[in-house]
């Protein structure tokens, strides 16, 4: 007797349910589903109409922390693709920054929380909970997750800055 098919949509469907299911079980937030080295979300197109690689920091503006000391929401009709990520921002002045100079403005550890980096982890960075160390943009998972990086900034930055090349390249699930 044959089995019968089951279409990509319904099992994608059944895959992410899983996997909200799975997340609230064990208490944590689940990362973004995203490539290995930026922490992104899919699905999203740039303003020429082309396909885009995935948003970045949940959409915010990445140079308004420097600029306006305060996470802004970016705007989708200003935006820029860089390395495997997408950046929106809130106005083209800052687009032309970033664009002049992205390493400036991209967060550490490709937008995942900086003390899950620094014990070996890639969980999802909160734009709302940040953090600019030395002129670098960090992020954090939760309040909790950020009073605990916090306690000893210089310290779990060393930790996250020596573990990072080694997880930086796997996604969230092939860490060990």
């Amino acid at each position: 007797m044959s089995r019968p098919k089951t279409s990509p949509l319904i099992a994608m469907k059944a895959a992410s349910l899983i996997t909200l299911v799975v997340a609230g079980l064990a208490g944590t937030v689940a990362p973004a589903f995203a490539g290995p080295e930026v922490n992104t979300s899919s699905g999203f197109v740039l303003a020429d109409g082309k396909p885009a690689p995935g948003l970045a920091v949940h959409g915010y503006d990445v140079v308004a922390y420097f600029t306006q000391s305060k996470p802004v929401e970016g705007d989708a009709k200003y935006a820029a693709a860089h390395g495997d990520a997408t950046y929106r921002f809130a106005s083209n002045a800052n687009l032309d920054k970033f664009k002049a100079n992205p390493a400036k403005y991209v967060p550490a550890y490709g937008g995942y929380c900086a003390f899950g980096v620094s014990v070996k982890a890639k969980f999802d960075g909160d734009p709302n909970l940040w953090k600019i160390v030395n002129d670098r943009l960090y992020l954090n998972l939760d309040e909790g997750i950020q009073q605990a990086w916090l306690k000893d900034v210089a310290g779990n930055i060393k930790k996250a800055e020596a573990i990072w090349p080694g997880i930086e390249g796997k996604l969230p699930s092939e860490i060990k």
